[in-house]
C-alpha cells in the first residue's frame, strides 16, 4: 500500500490560537489545545466517543464546550481514556467526573495506583534544566483518587481502529495510540513536539520539534528511550503529542531518527535525580526512589518564577 495515499491528512491552522480551541486533525481525532497540554476527542459525530486526557485543572469548561460543538449539547463519551495520570493530563477529571458520573476513566494497569490513592508519583525532578522544570516543585504528584470509576484499560469499542501501545519512560503505564489505517500516533508524552521544559515553549508552541518527554516528571530514561525506539519504528506519518503541535512527514521521520538514535547523548539530562538510576515501580506504585539532588530554596524558586510568568501573560493579554 502507498505511504503517500495513507497519511492523514491535517486540516485547520498551523495550531489553535486560544485555549480551548480545536483542530481537526484527521478523520475521528478532533484535538483540543488546553493549557499547557492537549487533548483528544477521538470519533465522528453520530457515533461513541472517547475523550483522551483530560487536561490541567480547570480544564473540564473547554472539554465539554468542545465536546457539545463537535457531538451535540449534551453529548457524554463512552469512556475517558489516559495516556499517563500526571497532573497536567488529569485536571480536568475532578470536575468531569461529577457532569458524567457514569463515564469510565481508564488507564493501564501499571497507572492505576496513582488513580486510585494508593501511591504518588515519582517527585519531579527541577534540577534537569529550564524555567519550566524550576515549576515542577508545584505540579503535585498525587496521589490522586478517582475511585470506582478507573479501570483497567482494555479494548474498547470506539477505539476499534486503533493499537494502545504501552510505552514507559515518562510515567510507569504510559501509553501511545497507534492508528495503522493512516499511520496517524498519539505519542502522549512518550516524545512531545515542543520543548516542555521551557515556560515560554510550552505556553507558545514554539520552536516545534521533535523533543524527549519532559524531562523534569520523566523517571525512567531508559524506557524512555526503548518507546521512543518503538514509536519510531512504526514509521508514523502524522505525530501529535501531549504538548505541542502535530508534525508529519520529513519533518517527523527526521526528528525521530534523531531523537532515537541520539537520545543519550541529546535527551538524557546532563544531571537530575533520575538519570542514572530510575524510580522503581510495580502494580501497587512507587516501591524505591533515588536519592534527592542537592539543593536548597527550589520551591521558593518555583513560586517566584510562576508569578513572573503571570504577570507576563497577564501583561500581554491586555496590551
Amino acid at each position: 500500500m502507498n505511504r503517500q495515499e495513507t497519511s492523514p491528512a491535517l486540516s485547520g491552522p498551523a495550531h489553535p490560537s486560544a485555549f480551548g480551541g480545536q483542530q481537526l486533525l484527521a478523520p475521528g481525532v478532533m484535538r483540543l489545545r488546553l493549557p499547557l497540554s492537549n487533548a483528544f476527542l477521538l470519533g465522528e459525530p453520530g457515533h461513541p466517543w472517547v475523550l483522551l486526557d483530560a487536561g490541567t485543572p480547570g480544564s473540564a469548561a473547554m472539554i465539554v464546550s468542545a465536546a457539545e460543538s463537535r457531538f451535540g449539547p449534551g453529548a457524554v463519551p463512552q469512556a475517558i481514556v489516559l495516556t499517563h495520570g500526571h497532573l497536567d493530563h488529569i485536571g480536568g477529571l475532578f470536575s468531569l467526573r461529577r457532569r458524567w458520573p457514569e463515564v469510565p476513566i481508564y488507564a493501564h494497569p501499571l497507572e492505576l495506583p496513582y488513580l486510585t490513592g494508593r501511591s504518588a508519583y515519582p517527585p519531579p525532578d527541577p534540577t534537569v534544566g529550564g524555567s519550566m522544570s524550576r515549576l515542577s516543585p508545584l505540579f503535585v504528584p498525587g496521589p490522586f483518587d478517582f475511585g470506582q470509576q478507573v479501570r483497567p484499560l482494555d479494548e474498547l469499542p470506539a477505539l476499534h481502529s486503533w493499537e494502545l501501545l504501552h510505552t514507559p519512560g515518562h510515567a510507569p503505564g504510559h501509553v501511545s495510540l497507534w492508528r495503522p489505517a493512516d499511520r496517524l500516533l498519539i505519542a502522549g508524552d512518550a516524545f512531545v513536539t515542543t520543548v516542555q521544559e521551557s515556560a515560554l515553549s510550552a505556553l507558545t508552541l514554539m520552536p516545534r520539534q521533535i523533543h524527549r518527554p519532559p524531562a523534569y516528571y520523566t523517571p525512567d530514561w531508559d524506557a524512555a528511550r526503548e518507546s521512543v525506539n518503538r514509536l519510531r519504528a512504526l514509521g508514523p506519518a502524522l505525530a501529535i503529542s501531549g504538548h505541542g503541535d502535530a508534525v508529519g512527514g520529513p519533518e517527523l521521520e527526521r526528528g525521530l531518527r534523531e531523537l532515537a538514535d541520539h537520545f543519550d547523548q541529546q535527551a538524557r539530562p546532563n544531571r537530575g535525580r533520575y538519570v542514572a538510576e530510575p524510580a522503581r515501580t510495580d502494580l501497587s506504585g512507587v516501591t524505591s526512589l533515588p536519592p534527592k539532588p542537592a539543593g536548597r530554596h527550589l520551591i521558593t524558586w518555583a513560586v517566584v518564577a510562576l508569578l513572573a510568568l503571570l504577570v507576563m501573560r497577564s501583561r500581554r493579554s491586555s496590551s
